[in-house]
């Protein structure tokens, strides 16, 4: 039976501080069966009837080491003695290409924790990082010049990953353990000196104890949760700013520069990097990655970036995050009367003719337009645009190009080339929803009207 031990307390404590858990949740416990993992499963078997869990073992077999087999066994073994289910679970960590054969096996393990959680019900899933290895992660990091984000080092809770070990030194541990009569199995890859954090673990974090701090590890660990509490001030004034500035739209999110440079620096990042969460892209971003979503911000014409699945493009004062890309306009004839879809723009054309009553006035509403019936040349038709298009606006004194048109109307370089219009005789008669043309105006002669309106297809909302 698991006693209760200042240790156990210890672990009990840093899990009330941190809110991993209220009571009654269903746990599922990553094992390796290394120090640290058999540690956390004696201390969460300990709290078991403290905090009515219900306890489960996962075990995640790579295959890559020849002891790989029998430390899945010993795991085994561990929950049979422990009267615990144990999941083993096995991969073939084979790394793609530009990607290391590590981090393919950490992205595994994590498909496998979440495949399992789902399965089994469990809100939390506990991992056995230490102090020691929040220590060495914001040393590493302080290293490879990374900012204030990645030295906040290893979260104590994430989502539903929870670390209750996290303010526990990998000694305190071994002396439980022994204390306990555990056994453990060690990994011998992590003694491998071509991994950097090998190098840090055995190599540098001793010799800075010895020659300048001998609370080096205890001093990394309250940097990182000093970085940490700044970053988290720092999300939380970006969610907020992020629900003022953005205006959701199809399949995107556009935000006012003018407004983001209002902000701090570092608020401004945080909110474009909440939207990219918001719209799926919830990788961590590189530092030119950061750099471009900068220039986004401040430059006067940036190109288009792709951040994963999420585009980047400015037009004027707008940026505006979207994911995919949006479906181009494909040509079709509105008959009259009648109606056409175009799906790209999530609207629908309904045109319909009458005889012009003496009291009917043209309408203002920019997506009705109406012309005289016998001004319009042979046969209308829907369209996106072209290179070389021409426009003659209603009431300008005559055509000039598209593209200079759409821009002096202040749209968006992204709705440019998904704005349907509608053409007559090939001429273009009406940027729909933007100005009418030139073309057929109702008069006093005017005796036969086509009408036109422009509806949103499905339910939809139109691209203002």
């Amino acid at each position: 039976m698991t006693t209760v031990t200042e240790f156990v307390e210890k672990v009990f404590g840093t899990i009330r501080r941190h809110g991993m858990l209220a009571g009654g949740e269903t746990v599922l416990a990553g094992v390796s069966g290394g120090a640290d993992s058999v540690a956390l499963l004696h201390a969460l078997l300990a709290l078991r009837p403290r905090l009515g869990l219900t306890l489960h073992v996962l075990h995640v077999n790579h295959g890559l080491r020849p002891e790989a087999d029998s430390e899945a066994a010993f795991v085994e073994d561990l929950g049979l003695r422990w009267d615990v289910r144990v999941i083993v679970e096995r991969v073939s960590a084979i790394a793609e290409a530009g990607e290391s054969l590590e981090a393919r096996a950490r992205a595994q393990r994590y498909a496998a924790f979440s495949k399992w959680a789902r399965a089994l019900g469990a809100s939390r899933v506990a991992l056995g990082h230490t102090a020691d290895d929040q220590a060495e992660t914001v040393l590493m990091r302080l290293l490879e010049g990374a900012g204030p984000r990645g030295l906040a080092g290893i979260p104590s809770v994430r989502g539903r990953y929870i670390r209750p070990l996290i303010e526990v030194r990998r000694r305190e541990i071994e002396t439980e353990l022994e204390r306990a009569g555990l056994t453990w199995v060690e990994d011998p890859s992590n003694r491998d000196p071509k991994f950097l954090r090998n190098r840090i673990r055995h190599d540098l974090l001793p010799f800075l104890a010895a020659a300048y701090n001998p609370q080096i590890v205890e001093a990394l660990c309250r940097a990182g949760a000093l970085a940490r509490a700044l970053v988290q001030d720092v999300a939380r004034h970006a969610a907020q700013e992020l629900e003022r500035l953005a205006e959701g739209e199809e399949e995107g999110l556009v935000f006012s520069r003018a407004a983001l440079r209002g902000l701090p620096v570092g608020v401004a990042e945080e909110v474009l990097r909440q939207a990219l969460g918001r719209l799926g892209e919830r990788r961590p971003l590189r530092s030119w990655a950061l750099g471009a979503l900068a220039r986004s911000i401040a430059t006067a014409s940036p190109a288009p970036i792709r951040l994963g699945r999420v585009m980047v493009e400015v037009s004027g004062d707008r940026l505006r995050l979207s994911r995919g890309t949006a479906e181009l306009l494909t040509e079709a004839i509105l008959p009259v009367p009648g109606s056409v879809e175009v799906p790209a723009a999530w609207l629908r054309l309904e045109a319909r003719e009458f005889n012009c009553p003496e009291s009917y006035t043209p309408p203002t509403d920019p997506w009705i337009v109406a012309f005289d019936r016998q001004g319009l040349p042979g046969t209308l038709s829907v369209r996106g645009r072209r290179a070389g298009d021409r426009f003659h606006p209603f009431g300008a004194p005559g055509s000039k190009r598209l593209k200079a048109f759409l821009i002096n109307a202040k749209i968006p370089r992204w709705r440019r080339d998904h704005l349907p219009l509608l053409l007559a005789g090939g001429e273009i008669a009406w940027v729909v929803g933007v100005r009418r043309g030139a073309l057929a105006p109702v008069t006093a002669a005017t005796r036969r009207i086509v009408e036109i309106r422009a509806c949103p297809l499905g339910g939809g909302a139109r691209a203002e």
